[in-house]
């Protein structure tokens, strides 16, 4: 179960997601990043499980700009080898 807590201080908008994160719930992130602030934090200090396209929606974010504050060091070294590994051939990512 995903939980989001949302605060914003002038155009700063901080997300502190919580839980398991599917993706399925990519959409109700999207929707609660999508305020109009100038910066957005995504806190995954809380998140305790994601699957293969919550990591590859959070390198997009993050290559668009958005923080990602606390994220889980698995997480982390997950996203690292999607970017080193880059999109499979023939799936819908590749150019």
């Amino acid at each position: 179960m995903l939980r989001i807590e949302k605060h914003s201080d002038g155009c700063v908008s901080r997300l502190r997601l919580s839980g398991r994160i599917r993706s399925d719930h990519i959409a109700y992130v999207r929707s609660a990043m999508s305020d109009g602030c100038a910066r957005t934090i995504l806190d995954l200090s809380d998140v305790i499980l994601v699957d293969l396209e919550v990591v590859r929606f959070l390198i997009g974010v993050e290559d668009e700009g958005t923080e990602l504050f606390q994220c889980p060091p698995y997480v982390r070294e997950w996203m690292l080898r999607e970017r080193d590994e880059g999109p499979e051939p023939g799936s819908s990512d590749a150019t």
